[in-house]
């Protein structure tokens, strides 16, 4: 077992990463981390993270520190002291998907304060549909912006061997509104037609000289189908001058050799590109892009799109551990990019990537747009659908994400011909520890109603306080209102559910995937109601402590389009097409406790603290355990007054009033004798 400190691995990771070491350091290093195994401390974004290295949580991210729980938030390491509100984490690599590949880092507090008042010279034509200008800004904005580079928020990019360097992502809300300012005030108007914004979310790039050039690709555009914005220029503004072979080339446009600091270059996105470091000092740059509004009249949709993108997306996360991958990915993204401006490219590939994936007995083929599953006895459509999107959106299967739980290898092949025999051949071929499994247990169908029994009959009594007739104070009215209200709150969560987590299995409820023709439906979450309550409290705590979680139910909740399939007789085609008509995927997973109602006995906890009107896990075992998420408004605002504040207080009051009772009556007992 390993004797070295964690808060030592800590603070070695962020020494280590000034490049100050030789390899030799670095890998006894690594050696520390694999031998340190330890569990998440917090959850920030739906990711498992560990405020230092481990064996499981090597990929390191920045986050707001006020979104970790404040029990173990001064743990976590704050690296910069230019962005001392930002505290690094650990993250599992195993646990991304294409919903968390990027750590964006919110700086709209770096430039607070700060006068931001900017102004672009007049631009200078490049090229058709591009343009350089320099940028004027007040002293104190353009230090900031200069400061971004100490902030040493960079992190490897998962396509990093093909874009060099190194870059972090932020939004800052502040600084696209003074740039879009300074852009509709300066650009030409044929690239202001119908320009609404700058995009808040900035890339910053770090280059030193011999770093590998950023590879030759476009821009993949913006598109926000409800709002009408697509992005149709890109900005790159360099926060550093230097001279490059060339710093800057627009194939069939021009080629920069020499660029000032605060240069700004704005190019149609149709525009491939590529940059070279600077000979002779650090390329520090940032990109973003103006949104535009534009017609739907004017979108066309091809399918094909969202299929390469959807394949782009899932080869990138499979590529964390099958690096192999990543060249794949980079190519459907420049193929994404080219098609939503109409540009052909060249497509010389002479095979393509499928992972072969055996989930639990259950052998699929995957690309990222086509899923194929042999025909088995006990197999489900429902069923596949289930696996489809756990796989595609890695969901957690207790503390273990999806791709963790399976048996994953790459195959290249010119098609998918030779997929149906492959996966027939696989149905007497598996080995290990669910050889023998059937596809039915993979993702049982569940009864959800199982976890909601009917409350035990009230036994007539007010409050412990007023039970004169020696009842069990744990049944009486008002505990078993509330233990029905909070399985009211439960099943507002878990019953919509198509499918659930209950610790490593996984469930689905049926009903839930509806086939109709070729598609099928995953059926989504009604919008809650509130709960509302009152009773009797005056001794003995609240109905609150009474109520404990009987368990805890992963609830994965999907917004997702319908779902395309073909059947023939030996297998099903699946075709989860997340991106057609640019329809953009939600998906949220969260655990909801189940409540029962425990026993007086169980509560051995001081009488005393009853009176707090703070709950704690001692005192409110099922408030507390409840997922924050679920108590915010669809804008992601906190609830005003959550329904057990508002049982708190009225409990609190309600005491109250019953002690001022009891001191009359108490005064009145005086008055007799």
């Amino acid at each position: 077992m390993s004797t070295i400190e964690p808060i030592e691995l800590r603070d070695r990771f962020f020494v280590l990463s000034a490049g100050s070491a030789d390899e030799d350091e670095v890998a006894r290093y690594r050696a520390e981390v694999d031998s340190i195994d330890t569990g998440a401390a917090a959850v920030v974004d739906g990711l498992a993270v560990s405020w230092h290295p481990t064996a499981r949580f090597k990929a390191v991210r920045f986050v707001d520190a006020d979104r970790i729980d404040p029990a173990v938030r001064e743990r976590f390491a704050r690296p910069s002291a230019e962005v001392p509100y930002l505290a690094a984490v650990f993250v599992d690599p195993r646990e991304l998907s294409f919903r968390t590949f990027e750590n964006i880092v919110p700086l709209d507090r770096l430039f607070e304060g700060v006068p931001l008042d900017c102004a672009l010279d007049e631009p200078v034509e490049l090229a058709r549909d591009a343009y350089s200008a320099r940028l004027r800004l007040p002293d104190a904005a353009r230090a900031r912006l200069e400061g971004l580079d100490a902030c040493d928020l960079y992190v490897p990019p998962l396509n990093g061997g093909s874009r060099g360097g190194e870059r972090f992502i932020f939004h800052s809300a502040l600084l696209a509104d003074a740039l879009t300012e300074a852009v509709s005030r300066a650009l030409p108007e044929a690239l202001l037609d119908g320009f609404s914004h700058v995009n808040p979310v900035f890339r910053c790039n770090r280059f030193e000289p011999g770093d590998a050039r950023f590879h030759r690709h476009r821009d993949t555009p913006y598109y926000d189908a409800a709002r009408g914005h697509v992005s149709r220029y890109t900005v790159l503004l360099y926060l550093t001058g230097g001279s490059g072979e060339p710093a800057l080339d627009l194939t069939g446009g021009v080629a920069l050799t020499d660029i000032e600091a605060f240069d700004c270059v704005v190019f149609d996105q149709r525009y491939e590109h590529e940059g070279a470091p600077y000979r002779d000092g650090r390329k520090v740059f940032l990109r973003t892009e103006l949104v535009h509004h534009r017609a739907e009249s004017d979108i066309g949709h091809d399918p094909g799109i969202g299929a390469a993108f959807g394949k782009a997306c899932y080869l990138t996360g499979e590529s964390v551990f099958a690096p192999e991958l990543a060249r794949y990915a980079d190519a459907y993204y420049n193929r994404v990019a080219a098609a939503h401006w109409n540009v052909p490219t060249a497509d010389d590939a002479r095979c393509e990537p499928f992972v072969h994936k055996r989930f639990r007995g259950v052998d699929f083929v995957a690309n990222g747009y086509d899923f194929w599953f042999g025909r088995r006895e006990g197999l489900s459509l429902a069923a596949c659908a289930a696996i489809t999107l756990l796989d595609y959106f890695n969901c957690k299967l207790g503390d273990t994400a999806f791709r963790d739980t399976c048996e994953s290898v790459v195959i290249e092949a010119e098609d998918a011909d030779w997929i149906p025999a492959f996966l027939a051949e696989r149905r007497g071929a598996a080995t290990g520890e669910f050889a023998d499994a059937r596809p039915a247990d993979a993702v049982a169908p569940f009864d959800k109603s199982l976890l909601f029994p009917e409350s035990e009959e009230s036994n007539g009594a007010c409050c412990p306080f007023h039970d004169l007739l020696g009842l069990d104070a744990t049944r009486l009215d008002d505990i078993v209102e509330l233990n029905e209200a909070a399985q009211d709150f439960a099943k507002a969560h878990i019953m919509p559910a198509p499918i659930l987590m209950l610790g490593q299995d996984v469930v689905l409820d049926p009903e839930k995937f509806v086939v109709r023709d070729d598609r099928i439906h995953v059926l989504g979450k009604d919008p809650l109601t509130p709960v509302n309550f009152a009773a009797c409290w005056n001794s003995g705590g609240t109905e609150a402590n009474y109520l404990d979680v009987a368990a805890t139910v992963g609830a994965a909740h999907f917004l997702v389009p319908p779902i395309l399939f073909t059947e023939t007789d030996d297998c099903f085609h699946l075709r989860f097409d997340f991106f057609r008509n640019t329809w953009m995927v939600k998906h949220h997973q969260l655990s909801v406790p189940v409540p029962r109602i425990r026993g007086f006995e169980e509560m051995d906890f001081d009488p005393d603290e009853w009176d707090d009107p703070v709950p704690t896990a001692e005192a409110y075992p099922w408030m507390t355990a409840i997922d924050g998420s679920l108590l915010v408004d669809a804008a992601g605002e906190p609830r005003p007054t959550p329904w057990w504040a508002e049982e708190s207080a009225r409990a609190a009051d309600l005491r109250g009033h019953l002690l001022d009772i009891e001191e009359e009556e108490d005064d009145e007992d005086d008055e007799d004798e």
